[in-house]
């Protein structure tokens, strides 16, 4: 698992606490002196997953009026706000031209993406048509909008940098991008199409590369989000298997840590890349002993032969958000983990 932006939401049992507290009314910046010629709406593309519904709870807490965008392919409208609006639709769908310009959104949170590694691995083109070419289909209205919308791109914090040297770590932004897999690939093009775009187009965008984010809500059965399904197995009595020697370490950041840092870079106006993560990493091993900590009766875990592809240590460097954005993360991981095996718990038959 590279990082954890993921519109997957598998039905999980009803308790819709949130578990967290972000704080909404942080801004950088005055508003936007051509804010009165758009419609107000928030977009956010991929809303029905575990981080989309994190930051539209926080946009409409903070007085947003959000819609949403998403096929419904791999989340449901479970942990969706009430007062969001739901509209049922593919990015690649040749009406969202129409529909961006219908809406003409003062901003657009653009989660939805084919997030799978492993996927992008088996069919590249897959990648490239719903990662690329389905945000093309988003910047392309844009172009033709009096006021150019806030464009707040998802790519990826562990992807897209590599295989590092350890003396390179933890990755700095301005690193070389050098992603091993398609998925990375297919994230970084799209880098390189933002700035094309702001060049010629005068979008204003701004690009955050993410950590792995954990926390209540996460689906615990996908190919990534290990926190959430070793939480999910150990709490059900399953052994849990580790993937290679359990060293692996990577930057895990609580989800709503995440979604305050989103938020500060987007008010913040500044293009980016901005890497939001915690600046540290954590073994696989050790993830496993914490969680055996809060649960107990957790069986050892069997371990297994590596994936191909997962990259064996990488974190982010987080020292450009600290100092332009004054920003850095404030839950420390034996809270975030407490958090999010009480939510776990809470919703495990």
């Amino acid at each position: 698992m590279f990082d954890a932006i993921e519109t997957a939401n598998q039905p999980i049992s009803s308790n819709n606490s949130a578990l967290f507290s972000t704080n909404p009314d942080r801004k950088l910046n005055e508003p936007d002196r051509n804010s009165q010629s758009v419609s107000g709406i928030t977009l956010v593309t991929g809303g029905s997953g575990f981080i989309g519904t994190h930051l539209i709870d926080t946009l409409i807490h903070r007085g947003e009026n959000v819609t949403v965008i998403d096929n419904l392919s791999t989340s449901n409208t479970q942990y969706l706000h009430p007062d969001a609006t739901l509209i049922n639709k593919d990015i690649c769908d040749p009406g969202i031209p129409d529909l961006i310009k219908k809406l003409n959104p003062k901003a657009i949170y653009h989660l939805a993406a084919q997030a799978s590694v492993a996927v992008s691995a088996r069919e590249p083109l897959i990648d490239v048509n719903i990662n690329v070419n389905g945000t093309l289909n988003l910047l392309e209205p844009i172009r033709e909008l009096p006021h150019r919308p806030r464009f707040i791109y998802f790519s990826t914090g562990g992807a897209i940098y590599g295989d590092l040297e350890p003396s390179a770590l933890p990755a700095r932004e301005a690193i070389e991008a050098k992603p091993l897999s398609t998925y990375g690939a297919s994230k970084l093009a799209v880098e390189n199409y933002l700035r094309v775009y702001g060049h010629l187009y005068d979008l204003n965008y701004t690009i955050v590369r993410p950590a792995n984010v954990y926390g209540p809500r996460q689906n615990p059965h996908g190919e990534a989000g290990v926190i959430a399904i070793f939480t999910q197995a150990m709490l059900e009595g399953r052994q849990i298997t580790i993937f290679g020697d359990g060293n692996d370490q990577r930057d895990y950041i609580y989800v709503s840590d995440f979604i305050d840092g989103v938020l500060t870079l987007a008010d913040s106006n500044l293009p980016g890349p901005y890497n939001i993560g915690t600046g540290y990493g954590i073994s696989v091993n050790k993830i496993h002993d914490i969680l055996s900590e809060f649960i107990s009766n957790a069986k050892p875990a069997q371990y297994g032969p590596p994936r191909p592809g997962d990259i064996p240590k990488i974190w982010l460097d987080v020292t450009s958000a600290e100092n332009d954005l004054g920003w850095q993360a404030n839950t420390s991981f034996q809270d975030g983990i407490s958090k999010t095996v009480e939510w776990f718990r809470q919703i495990t038959p």
